[in-house]
């Protein structure tokens, strides 16, 4: 009986173990700007190493979906490390409303730029509300691990790796380096100012809109590795890479130019080098990896035309313009009711409305009624009431996950499919923001410790990704986390 006793005892600490095992190094990889159907369009250009090595070798969730608008950056990446959706990490644009005041992601007045002379690093993770998958991981190892995070935005840097990084690293465009804030440090490591001398003094057009700029973040992710013992240190650490100037081409070029298609096949050989180091560097099967994207990408308009799909651009500067006109006239005032455009909501003048008299309510009515007859607009929705709103119920689930009341604009505009904002004139480049399958179908591939082979075309989401990513590594889910694990990967 006593040797049964001991058997299950030293079975139950084999299974603990088992339980505790993580990987040595979690890689999350965003690439921005990047749709699903890359993963194809370029797949017989592609190398055996980057794309179709996570393919091949790894598991792909082929219908992964952001399920909340606006889908852009800045809410991208948040969502992918958080598992939450803006109405409740907070991180409601790019720039969004703090106390009714317009406010950028990541920026915050309390902090210096470390590495240049410039103002580019006065950035850190404040306005984000929840946890991030590393600040989970950090809390579950009494903050033995280390969490970096790199890319050539600031956002991408600095959302992802989360409140408790051991530090963010991206990309001046003035001083032509990569820099963090005094959040995290108050001098850059001597490796990063090593490395920083290696980056070509070019213009920054020469950086930005060539695979140049996605080689040095590689080159800085490698650097990170290397000299911070990432993944070598006897604890699981964790390094969050976003892919930028995929983005800055596709905004500038379009989703069929060949600078994109160029962006792509470059970067496909700058992953099967990565992986490669990883594989050297911390062993294959030793780390995990999981690739997706933020958002991603309507076709052009001027492409859209010529092959006659309905196609055309909204006009925010004029339509705004035109909307306090008719606003004015309605209510018999010279005020302008409508502050601004944000992110294709309507943020309202309520001081304005206030000052005239006038009833919330009755100009949200007037906006929606302006709206009825427009011919670029299928929608126009009150945020505060959205479910009496006659919109179909995935629409309508995206308004309600994208909206928090103390940060977003007051009304949302729904456009017709491929139709977009643009400034004064309708270029060859491209934008995202709405809930079509072109902004919101993302990939989502994992690939090493604790992945079988094999795919799956059942529905996931962006909000899936990171409690998949804490299931596998045995953490908890972030604290504003609203996602499964994908269980065809966890199982």
């Amino acid at each position: 009986m006593k040797k049964q006793i001991i058997l299950l005892a030293m079975m139950l600490v084999s299974l603990a173990s088992i339980a505790q095992e993580r990987p040595k190094l979690v890689v999350g990889i965003a690439v921005d700007q990047m749709r699903w159907d890359y993963l194809y369009r370029y797949y017989n250009e592609y190398g055996l190493g980057g794309f179709r090595r996570l393919m091949n070798e790894g598991f792909n969730c082929e219908n992964c979906q952001i399920n909340y608008i606006p889908s852009i950056t800045a809410i991208g990446h948040t969502s992918v490390f958080t598992g939450s959706v803006p109405s409740i990490h907070g991180i409601a644009g790019n720039s969004f409303l703090i106390n009714g005041k317009s406010a950028y992601c990541a920026g915050d007045s309390t902090v210096q730029t470390v590495g240049s002379d410039t103002k580019a690093g006065k950035m850190s993770p404040r306005n984000l509300l929840v946890t991030t998958i590393g600040d989970e991981l950090k809390t579950a190892t009494n903050w033995r691990s280390k969490v970096i995070g790199v890319s050539f935005k600031d956002r991408a840097a600095i959302l992802p790796a989360g409140h408790s990084a051991d530090a963010a690293y991206w990309f001046d465009k003035k001083a032509l380096c990569f820099i963090t804030s005094t959040y995290y440090m108050q001098q850059l490591p001597a490796w990063v100012a090593k490395y920083n001398k290696t980056i070509k003094q070019i213009p920054i057009d020469e950086i930005q809109y060539t695979p140049y700029g996605n080689e040095i973040t590689v080159g800085m992710a490698k650097a990170a590795v290397e000299n911070e013992k990432l993944g070598q240190r006897g604890e699981t650490d964790m390094l969050t890479l976003s892919f930028s100037c995929t983005d800055i081409v596709g905004h500038k070029y379009g989703t069929h130019h060949e600078r994109t298609h160029d962006q792509y096949v470059n970067l496909d050989k700058q992953l099967a080098d990565f992986f490669s180091f990883l594989d050297q560097k911390i062993g294959k099967g030793q780390y995990l990896v999981f690739l997706t994207a933020d958002h991603g990408a309507s076709n052009g308009i001027l492409q859209n035309q010529a092959h006659k799909i309905p196609s055309d651009g909204f006009f925010s500067g004029k339509e705004e313009k035109s909307l306090n006109s008719y606003l004015c006239k309605a209510f018999n005032t010279s005020e302008n009711l409508v502050k601004r455009f944000m992110n294709n909501q309507i943020v309202l003048n309520k001081e304005a409305i206030a000052r005239i008299g006038a009833e919330d309510c009755k100009v949200r009515q007037s906006i929606i009624k302006y709206f009825s007859n427009h011919p670029k607009v299928q929608y126009c929705v009150d945020m505060e009431n959205v479910l009496n709103s006659s919109v179909p119920s995935l629409i309508r689930e995206k308004i309600i996950n994208g909206y928090n009341h103390k940060r977003s604009g007051d009304m949302q505009i729904i456009m017709n499919p491929a139709h977009y904002g643009v400034g004064d004139v309708i270029d060859a480049g491209t934008t995202h923001s709405a809930w079509n399958p072109y902004d919101c179908h993302i990939p989502f591939v994992l690939m090493g410790w604790g992945v079988s082979h094999g795919s799956t075309q059942a529905e996931c989401h962006i909000t899936d990704i990171a409690p998949t990513i804490c299931s596998l590594i045995h953490i908890q889910a972030p604290n504003g986390c609203i996602g499964n694990p994908v269980v065809q990967v966890t199982k």
